[in-house]
């Protein structure tokens, strides 16, 4: 991974959401983030483009990883993140629009394994054998 630059003032405008993810990724695997997975979500839902998980080795720690996420988005624009789960800290959803991010103690990730629902291939409707009007 690459090394995450810290900006001293603000970006103008937002980034596509691949140089997101990037910045995302990056900026997880800076904060010793464990198990990063990007699910790329474009062809199966409008939710967002990516959906990234990953783990901290305790709430304190997700939590942590979860601020300063944001921090670092609001330095590019992103003001209108939304947090959820900061309380507890075993599971918090940050919602940056085109990228929505789970961070997740391991025996919550491991639990929930929501991993294995995204990844599933998208199934298509047939219409075959059906008369149309």
């Amino acid at each position: 991974m690459e090394a995450l630059t810290i900006l001293t003032s603000t970006v103008s405008g937002r980034l596509d959401p691949s140089a997101l993810k990037d910045l995302v990724v990056s900026a997880l695997d800076n904060d010793k983030a464990l198990d990063i997975e990007i699910i790329e979500l474009k062809d199966q839902s409008a939710l967002a483009d990516y959906m990234i998980v990953a783990s901290g080795t305790s709430s304190r720690q997700v939590i942590a990883l979860a601020d300063k996420l944001k921090d670092r988005l609001n330095i590019y624009g992103y003001k209108d993140i939304k947090l959820e789960g900061l309380n507890e800290g075993n599971w918090v959803i940050l919602d940056a629009g085109d990228i929505v991010v789970h961070l997740f103690r391991p025996e919550v990730r491991d639990f929930y394994q929501i991993e294995k629902m995204w990844r599933v291939p998208p199934v298509h409707a047939s219409t075959e054998g059906y008369r149309t009007a």
